[in-house]
């Protein structure tokens, strides 16, 4: 049983996948009650660790303890689209032995399914609406619904459980922003423990602790977002005086190790000089060789080990060093003058029936460098809406022009040749740019040396963003306008501030389907499209 001061206890815990791959090595962990999340880099194995809390997965090593039940919602929710909400709710048999009470059965057999649970429905209700979802949904099937409201009817299963640690894996991707709301004064206002895997900056605001998994550890942090970054923030400056320090130390101790060979190659010649002048005896001139050489590698010996210590020190500093996060990339070739028309839709009704601009007020005409985000609900059509601006999927009615090249971001990073290497993708997507300067490209997006010559397939989850961000911006033709479609979803701090820091430099028109309004902010959104019925 985990710690009185504790409500989830990793000790010593060692996970591979089957095929070898090692996730966890020896990790310990200990979760206080409360609200606690766990951030770090893709593929650090934070969803492994909440897999391994809920059960999913079984160590190989160690031990795994949860003080009381666990309530868990993954990240991704294997789903029968056949499947009545009510049964996905847990709540399906009980309702149905509660209306045929209500119609007059005294089968035993109903009142037992019933239990205690005579309020049910309400409860159902009640938590359905604290979540926005209607009360009809009760009455349908789960492939009836949208993603995101398939995400919120997963937190709703385990919201009517009612565990004791509620456990929570990105609950707020593919989430519109009264969904994303709603979830966040879930969190903000959760009375038990929790723990959350989320890069969500707005979530991770409401809880009390931050856990940073790295390098196969989890350090903790008082505080919501804003005082992990500071606290963060104040590491880094220092890491990065010591580092200073340190390589002062070791340029020093490189000094003195140079001086002492020039000293001991002049005490060596003043030697001979000397013996050549006292004409001393050759068993004499014997003896005072060995003694200074001697003399000479116990001398070595103590600059070296003082070399070795410096350089021991500087690594030391350099490993409290995170990566470089930025992104800085200067991208002429995708700059578009100002008035120039860069798309034009007329009459566009997209493949499930939503007319884009049904008053013709030429809502998505796009000109110059236009910064543009296409909001609306889960389901409104935005992933259709940009498919269609590129080709991929035809309209139901009307037509598209674009005018400028464009390059489209999916969701899914799908447009790598896991075969190939980085520098193999993004020349695929240039034909005809010298190797070298996509090399110098690629370094700018983090890629140096032998980063660019890794094979698509072996990148980090990070690594697959930055390659897959670098094909699209560089490209030949550059892409005058660029769709992203929900960019920031499972995206790494990282990851996130990569995204950010290259759009900076991005001169074209922009068009973004986001929910997330901090990132619409960060990126200099000018313009707000609402898509779907009804708007």
């Amino acid at each position: 049983m985990p710690s009185p001061h504790c409500v989830i206890s990793l000790s010593g815990v060692t996970f591979a996948w089957p095929d070898g791959t090692p996730v966890l090595s020896g990790l310990d962990l200990l979760v206080p009650p409360g609200r606690s999340a766990l951030v770090g880099a893709n593929g650090a194995g934070k969803s492994t660790v909440l897999r391994l809390v809920a059960g999913e997965l079984t160590p190989s090593a160690g031990h795994v303890s949860v003080a009381g039940e666990v309530g868990y919602l993954p990240q991704d929710l294997t789903l029968d689209a056949d499947r009545p909400v009510t049964d996905f709710l847990d709540v399906g048999a009980t309702l149905r032995a509660l209306r045929a009470i209500e119609a007059g059965s005294v089968d035993p057999a109903d009142y037992d399914a019933v239990g205690d649970d005579w309020d049910v429905e309400e409860r159902t209700v009640a938590v359905l609406g604290r979540l926005g979802l209607p009360v009809g949904a009760l009455r349908r099937r789960l492939g009836e619904l949208s993603g995101g409201e398939v995400v919120q009817l997963g937190l709703a299963r385990q919201l009517l459980r009612r565990p004791d640690v509620l456990v929570l894996d990105e609950p707020t991707n593919n989430l519109d922003a009264a969904a994303r709301d709603r979830l966040v004064d879930v969190v903000a206002s959760w009375t038990g423990s929790l723990l959350v895997v989320s890069h969500d900056r707005e979530l991770l605001e409401h809880v009390d602790r931050i856990g940073d998994l790295r390098d196969g550890a989890v350090r903790w942090y008082g505080g919501g977002f804003r005082a992990y970054t500071e606290q963060v923030a104040a590491e880094q400056e220092a890491a990065e005086h010591a580092v200073t320090a340190a390589r002062s130390d070791v340029r020093r101790q490189q000094g003195d190790r140079q001086a002492a060979e020039r000293l001991l190659a002049q005490r060596k010649r003043q030697g001979v000089r000397n013996a050549e002048r006292t004409h001393m005896p050759a068993g004499a001139r014997d003896f005072w060789k060995n003694r200074s050489e001697k003399h000479a590698a116990k001398y070595r010996r103590i600059h070296d080990d003082r070399l070795d210590s410096a350089r021991g020190r500087l690594d030391e500093a350099e490993s409290r060093l995170r990566g470089d996060r930025e992104i800085r990339v200067d991208l002429p070739a995708t700059a578009v003058p100002r008035g120039r028309v860069v798309l034009r839709t007329t009459g566009l009704v997209l493949r499930h029936g939503v007319a884009v601009d049904p008053d013709g007020a030429g809502l998505l005409d796009v000109s110059g460098p236009d910064r543009i985000a296409l909001v609306g609900a889960n389901g409104a059509g935005k992933s259709t809406l940009l498919h269609t601006l590129v080709g991929r999927v035809a309209p139901a009615a009307g037509t598209v022009d674009v005018r400028v090249p464009v390059g489209l971001l999916p969701q899914r990073l799908d447009l790598l040749d896991d075969d190939l290497t980085v520098v193999e993708n993004v020349g695929a997507a240039a034909p005809g740019t010298d190797p070298n300067v996509v090399r110098a490209a690629l370094a700018r997006f983090l890629f140096r040396g032998a980063r660019a010559d890794q094979p698509a397939g072996t990148l980090s989850g990070g690594e697959r963003f930055r390659a897959t961000l670098a094909t699209v911006l560089l490209a030949d033709p550059a892409p005058q306008l660029l769709l992203l479609d929900e960019p920031t979803n499972n995206l790494d701090f990282a990851s996130y501030d990569a995204l950010v820091s290259a759009l900076s430099g991005y001169r074209g028109a922009l068009l973004v389907a986001s929910h997330h309004q901090g990132f619409l902010d960060d990126v200099g959104v000018e313009r707000v499209v609402e898509v779907g019925p009804g708007r």
